[in-house]
């Protein structure tokens, strides 16, 4: 297996590159960070790169942070200073999206893939396990893949590998599906200052509760930059429309037999 080179350079310092910070520091691998929007912190003393240059140079593997809009001009900006000897990688909720733009920014001169690890702060906070992470193989840089199993396995993740395509396919069948059901929970305000709720609704409340938490990007990033998205959203509201009218039409088949025992 294909050895994880140090230390990694983290770039993007938000909600995940800190979830990200804490699992490297877990697992013993020394990592470099940089975030032009963010102040060092006593967390990062010594571990802090006082320019994107800085940090890319010593460095062999990149991991970009960054929201998926973020990464195509991330990637430009830190382009002069990546070479052959560099592995890039993403960590967007989509991936059909920053494959495209890594072939762009990046092609057959710098090793890159494309991942997503399954988990965040919400689910980190929570001691959720195990941890999981899709990574992309791709045609340009086979080996890449083996590098990125290995840092994510070092790290404690269960891997699996999966085109871009079929991960969008599924993650918009599943995770925008979740949000965007538990986006309307949270618009109705079921379930709010419940003293206690059912069973049934516990686990569909620890959705809401992530949604609540999650960055608003994250919630439009899953829907909008899905290319499947949309339509498993169509399908739906197409079934829940459909269940709707079977309801109202049992509803009323039983009422009329109320009123005929009656």
């Amino acid at each position: 297996m294909a050895q994880v080179c140090e230390p990694i350079g983290v770039v993007g310092y938000g909600h995940f590159g800190r979830a990200l910070a804490s699992l490297l520091a877990a697992a013993g691998i020394p990592y470099r960070v940089y975030d032009p929007h963010v102040s060092p912190g006593e967390s990062t003393a010594g571990r802090w790169a006082a320019s994107l240059e800085a940090l890319v140079k010593p460095s062999r593997t990149i991991v970009f942070c960054v929201p998926v809009r973020a990464l195509e001009p991330a990637l430009r900006a830190a382009r002069p200073w990546l070479s052959r000897q560099h592995l890039v990688l993403d960590v967007g909720s989509v991936k059909v999206l920053p494959s495209g733009q890594m072939a762009r920014e990046l092609g057959a001169d710098v090793a890159w893939c494309a991942t997503h690890p399954l988990f965040g702060p919400a689910s980190l906070s929570r001691s959720e396990r195990p941890l999981r992470a899709v990574v992309c193989p791709g045609a340009m840089h086979p080996g890449a893949c083996a590098e990125a199993r290995a840092l994510y396995e070092r790290l404690g993740c269960e891997v699996v590998e999966q085109s871009p395509e079929v991960h969008d396919q599924l993650m918009a069948m599943t995770h925008a599906l979740a949000f965007f059901v538990a986006k309307g929970m949270i618009g109705v305000g079921a379930g709010e200052d419940a003293a206690f709720v059912p069973p049934s609704f516990r686990a569909m409340k620890q959705t809401v509760d992530t949604v609540r938490v999650d960055a608003g990007h994250l919630f439009s990033v899953i829907q909008n930059d899905n290319p499947f998205a949309a339509d498993a959203r169509r399908k739906l509201m197409d079934e829940l429309r459909a269940i709707d009218a079977e309801l109202r039409a049992a509803g009323e088949q039983d009422e009329g037999k109320d009123l005929e025992i009656h």
